[in-house]
């Protein structure tokens, strides 16, 4: 997806959960946007990752650290991140995982990231996120695990194993409470 698409597919999402499903993304709104405190983190974030995909990663990390010192999110710009990104708030955020699916809700003071010290940023020991995933305020998900398409974290939960598709988890450690079979 090219960096427009992806822009275009989060605010889509942002009129969806703000109750106008209707309201379409144009140059104009983006650029309306870009002063949401809930919008342009993203776009910092969308930004960092494509010069980093373009082999300019200085460049990346330093609008990465605009984010974390700015809003308090701090993502790895190597995260892969599907189009319909959404953060109600960003606090205290930290998004080490390797890939994050399509339309992801991510609440303040949320972690993902490897279990032990991983400087080299290791794909292998860093969560995996499906489609339509919702990560309640403060969870921590930890580790080599993939949270399934549809999944529900709920807030404070620590999550130390893979989660199914359309599971609800909370709790430390984390266990499921629901299991939706509606995928």
């Amino acid at each position: 997806m090219t960096l427009k698409t992806l822009l275009f597919a989060d605010l889509a999402r942002q009129y969806s959960l703000a109750g106008q499903p209707e309201k379409r993304p144009n140059m104009f709104s983006l650029m309306k946007a870009f002063f949401s405190p809930r919008f342009m983190p993203i776009v910092i974030f969308r930004l960092s990752h494509w010069l980093y995909q373009h082999k300019l990663s200085p460049l990346a990390k330093i609008l990465s650290l605009i984010n974390f010192v700015f809003f308090g999110l701090e993502i790895a710009v190597r995260c892969e991140i599907g189009g319909g990104l959404y953060f109600p708030h960003t606090q205290g955020t930290v998004i080490g995982a390797h890939k994050i699916g399509i339309n992801a809700t991510i609440y303040h003071n949320v972690t993902f990231g490897a279990r032990e010290i991983d400087l080299d940023y290791s794909e292998t020991s860093r969560p995996t996120v499906g489609d339509n995933v919702i990560v309640g305020a403060g969870a921590k998900v930890l580790g080599t695990l993939h949270l399934g398409d549809n999944s529900r974290v709920g807030a404070n939960a620590v999550v130390l194993e893979s989660v199914p598709n359309g599971a609800t988890v909370i709790g430390i450690p984390a266990s499921i409470i629901k299991q939706s079979n509606e995928l």
